[in-house]
């Protein structure tokens, strides 16, 4: 028996390499951003707490955490109900989905691009040139029926470009109003005061519209921000390619957490809640988002959230908003328990798209699922244990590690195995769906993480604006994740927070833009 447990030790360094190489496609997740600083991502299924620690640290566990010791055979036989919904015990093998795409940037910038080159490959002077006329056009409505603005001047397509830069400043400053460039506090910035006065900035953030007037009575509740949607979402498409791995999930947009740690309970009150919800789809290995898909929480609109709010169709019909354009493309798509379920990932599967999702018997839809597997036995297995049903091509996966998790994956086989790594090179033996989804959902924790960091602070109070302006912020992180990928990051390192300083100075024209085009 020692001898055993000896192989099985020396074993386990190279079952945690092998796991490590699996995942070197994660290009950017340790330094996403260009700043060092601790992991905060985590494994969501390992607790950093000390309660863990010392239990993790006890030998008494050696003997289930060992990665060279295959799970035992916690099945039991099928119950009769689980046999008659097509459910089995008997494990075959499949390979993967096959992905022969190559996923990255499709355009191919000059090493002398600046910050400016790359927004601007999603959000082009095409769009802002529309952003002027509907601005102003707004301005004249306005004017007629309220009365004359002595003080407007139709604005350009250069103030246009520094009335962005002004609020994507914010981003970088933490400052939650971009008014603070001209005050004489903290935030102030003389070199970015001198080029629009306060006077011409609020005069512009008045009057500022995408789309000015209601199209007709039919049009849908973010009218007036969907044309800048769509022209944002066909430049991800024609820049960046993605990998096969992808993630559905919300990103954290709700609340600068400087706010939220150093406000009073008065001004949180006063802070309103926010009317839309918004989704992405998201490239796992470099944290590109892919797609957007924003609904409204409220309202009488077909895009309201109220005429779903009581059915479990609602994330899954979310799911399949964001994956409309990934069909026939043989994509892994992992997803949290709200979206999991078995009727959407067999949709899915018919249309070329395979799925890997944490299901929570008490979140997610489970028609059609064998009960015995949502059920939690008496008597906790060991750690790295699990039980497996399959039907067709969709296994259902329980494991234990402190707590049962349950998986269903299409995109997995049930018998690849593989290894959740912890702290001190210790490995827990698992399916390489439940390695798979630690993997890639720890990458994207870490990026949400340092990505929140950098949202424009900038607080409208009309719902297409705050839509707007997170629409904005996720085009500043897609570009400098194309920026990282590219040649010109190897001319000038800069950070994230250098670049966003860096567009700042180019919108507002106190820096020259490269000839990119």
């Amino acid at each position: 028996m020692a001898e055993g447990g000896g192989g099985a030790r020396r074993r386990a360094p190279a079952l945690l390499e092998a796991a490590r190489a699996r995942y070197e496609s994660l290009r950017i997740s340790d330094d996403v951003f260009g700043e060092s600083g601790p992991d905060s991502g985590g494994n969501p299924f390992y607790s950093a707490s000390a309660a863990s620690r010392s239990s993790s640290d006890d030998p008494s566990d050696d003997e289930h955490e060992r990665p060279g010791t295959p799970p035992a055979a916690a099945a039991r036989e099928p119950d009769e109900d689980e046999a008659g919904a097509g459910w089995s015990a008997a494990l075959r093998d499949r390979p993967p989905p096959r992905f022969e795409d190559t996923g990255g940037p499709t355009r191919k910038l000059p090493p002398s691009a600046s910050a400016l080159d790359f927004l601007q490959l999603f959000i082009p002077d095409a769009v802002l040139k529309g952003m002027v006329a509907q601005t102003n056009m707004y301005a004249r409505k306005f004017q007629e029926r309220f009365g004359g603005d002595g003080a407007w001047a139709e604005v350009t397509l250069a103030e246009m470009k520094a009335f962005l830069g002004y609020v994507i400043s914010t981003s970088t400053s933490r400052c939650e109003s971009a008014l603070s460039v001209w005050g004489r506090g903290f935030y102030s910035n003389d070199s970015l005061a001198r080029v629009m006065s306060q006077a011409r900035f609020e005069k512009i953030l008045k009057y500022f519209h995408v789309v000015a007037f209601r199209p007709g009575p039919s049009a849908p509740g973010l009218y007036k921000v969907q044309p800048f949607l769509d022209a944002l979402q066909a430049g991800f498409d024609a820049a960046f390619r993605p990998s096969q791995t992808q993630v559905l999930h919300e990103p954290l947009i709700d609340e600068d957490p400087v706010f939220i740690a150093t406000c009073t309970e008065r001004e949180l009150r006063k802070r309103k809640k926010r009317k839309f919800s918004l989704w992405v789809r998201q490239c796992s290995s470099t944290g590109f988002v892919v797609q957007i898909y924003v609904q409204l929480k409220e309202g009488a609109a077909p895009d309201g959230l109220d005429a779903l709010r009581s059915k479990p169709q609602l994330h899954s019909a979310v799911a399949r908003s964001l994956c409309r354009g990934a069909a026939g493309r043989n994509y892994i798509i992992f997803t949290g328990p709200s979206i999991t379920s078995l009727a959407l990932f067999e949709e899915f599967e018919k249309q070329g798209i395979y799925c890997c999702g944490l299901l929570s018997p008490r979140k997610s839809d489970c028609t059609g699922l064998p009960q015995s597997m949502l059920a939690s036995p008496a008597t906790p297995p060991a750690r790295g244990q699990h039980r497996v049903r399959t039907k067709g091509s969709m296994s259902l996966i329980c494991w234990y590690n402190k707590g049962h998790f349950r998986f269903l994956t299409n995109a997995y086989s049930p018998l690849q195995q593989g290894v959740i790594i912890k702290r001190k090179n210790v490995g827990i033996p698992c399916p390489l769906a439940v390695e798979a989804f630690a993997a890639h959902l720890s990458y994207i924790c870490k990026y949400d993480d340092k990505y929140s960091r950098y949202f424009i602070s900038h607080k409208p109070n009309k719902t297409w604006q705050q839509v707007f302006w997170f629409a904005v912020s996720i085009a500043v992180n897609n570009a400098y994740i194309l920026y990282k990928m590219s040649d010109a990051y190897h001319v000038q390192r800069y950070s994230r927070a250098q670049f966003g300083d860096r567009l700042v100075r180019e919108l507002l024209g106190l820096e020259e833009a490269s000839p990119a085009h």
